[in-house]
């Protein structure tokens, strides 16, 4: 007997390491398949697909709604039949006595035992029939929560997009510099070897030479935050590396934008998560008035009685009973609370009302304030690409000028600054100018996540 005992719990100790074994395995394999894609000269539609598709939020969104419709088809089983099965055997020690004329009368068995079969069909419930008639908004509302959160993705990807890119350009812009600088230092170190120039005039060169360094270093350490960020909003792997590509121009044309457009605010998806709860919220009041109606119901039983002072003669005889019933029920008095909380549930729906209007005003509020960022960013960006022209024409007319003996070097050094400065501030109103027209989209709704 032990070794049986033993060999049992044996097998049943290695089943329960495979099993372990496959589900983590099993865990893993779903794992590599969610991390394998790696993004490589991404550009702005990839990453934004690859978010919807990858982020956490998103995968949490999927399974609440799973959730809601497995919630949803629960509540809608009770208009279902309900059919119940129970037994039971129970042995009586000391049987019950009663007085019948006088005279103690022993009432039962010492052995009982009973099957139940039990049906029921529910003809009015208001809970089931809140079920029913409220189940297409509540899918509706978690769709919309998916929607909101997909909108929010796509507009936070693309300006940690446009942040990547201007870092990638700032480094460009000072790798250029440090190229100019470099040249200019061999060249005044030249000069100074040949007696035409003192020191100092390559001392300067070597501390704005060291400065372009810095500053180009200081880019790249903010470069790895800016992807890290990115990864993060797009539920990237952070082990796994990631690349962007752009193409300049196509940028500058993308950063067009109709100013003319008006804001509606039926086009916001809060408008219509706030149309989906008013719709709940309508419900809820029909709810709390069904309450004055009553609870109707059909039920059958058919029971199995074994009645047996001997045991093994239990089962030898059965003695069967049956009924169907009508079941209506109805609160005739409660104190009130059916009249508060009928009142209470018209009070939030009227309450929401303005939550309507008070989305109104802040979506006109949101869009006026959005666009007026954008045509300030707009303006400043137009300025600041004719400073770059002005810019790298001083720098041109003052290096030759300075070759020829007309200018000092310092004005050289302050010229190719004064380039490097409005190179960079170009490229970072760019960028501020695309963060806005992602800004102004969203206000007026036109965010595409499909």
């Amino acid at each position: 007997m032990k070794k049986v005992y033993k060999n049992y719990f044996k097998k049943s100790f290695v089943v329960g390491i495979l099993a372990a074994l496959l589900s983590i395995s099993a865990f893993s394999q779903e794992s590599v398949k969610l991390d394998s894609t790696v993004l490589q000269q991404a550009d702005l539609k990839q990453l934004i697909d690859y978010a919807l598709k990858n982020q956490p939020l998103l995968k949490q969104n999927k399974l609440d709604e799973e959730i809601t419709e497995s919630t949803i088809k629960s509540k809608l089983a009770d208009w279902y039949p309900q059919l119940n099965f129970n037994y039971s055997l129970q042995h009586n020690f000391i049987v019950q006595t009663s007085i019948i004329g006088g005279n103690p009368v022993k009432l039962g068995v010492e052995n009982t035992s009973g099957a139940n079969f039990a049906l029921s069909q529910v003809l009015f419930n208001r809970d089931v029939l809140l079920a029913k008639r409220s189940q297409g908004d509540v899918r509706q509302q978690i769709l919309q929560q998916t929607e909101s959160n997909k909108i929010n993705i796509v507009a936070n990807v693309s300006k940690a997009y446009y942040n990547v890119l201007a870092n990638i350009q700032q480094i460009d812009v000072t790798n250029e510099a440090i190229n100019r600088l470099q040249k200019s230092l061999d060249n005044a170190k030249a000069q100074y070897e040949e007696g035409v120039a003192d020191k100092t005039d390559y001392k300067r060169t070597s501390i704005q030479l060291n400065n372009a360094k810095a500053q180009k270093k200081s880019f790249e350490n903010m470069q790895l935050a800016n992807i890290e960020l990115l990864k993060q909003l797009m539920g990237y792997p952070e082990e796994q590396p990631l690349t962007v590509a752009f193409e300049k121009d196509a940028l500058i044309k993308e950063a067009n934008l109709d100013t003319t457009a008006t804001a509606d605010y039926k086009n916001r998806i809060e408008f219509k998560s706030l149309e989906t709860q008013r719709s709940l919220l309508k419900a809820n009041v029909d709810y709390n008035r069904w309450s004055y109606l009553p609870t109707v119901s059909l039920n059958g039983n058919y029971n199995l009685n074994y009645l047996n002072n001997q045991f093994k003669d239990l089962y030898s005889n059965n003695f069967p009973n049956s009924f169907a019933n009508l079941n209506v029920a109805l609160p005739i008095f409660q104190g009130f609370k059916r009249k508060y909380n009928t009142k209470n549930a018209e009070l939030q729906l009227k309450r929401t009302d303005w939550d309507l209007i008070a989305l109104k005003q802040s979506v006109n509020a949101q869009y006026s304030q959005a666009l007026e960022t954008y045509k300030s960013n707009l303006a400043n960006y137009n300025a600041l690409v004719e400073n770059v022209d002005l810019a790298k024409e001083v720098y041109d007319l003052i290096q030759l000028q300075y070759k020829s003996g007309i200018k000092t070097y310092i004005e050289v050094v302050t010229a190719e600054a004064d380039l490097r400065t409005a190179e960079i501030n170009s490229i970072n109103a760019l960028y501020q100018v695309l963060s806005s027209k992602v800004d102004v989209e969203k206000a007026l709704g036109n965010i595409k996540t499909n």
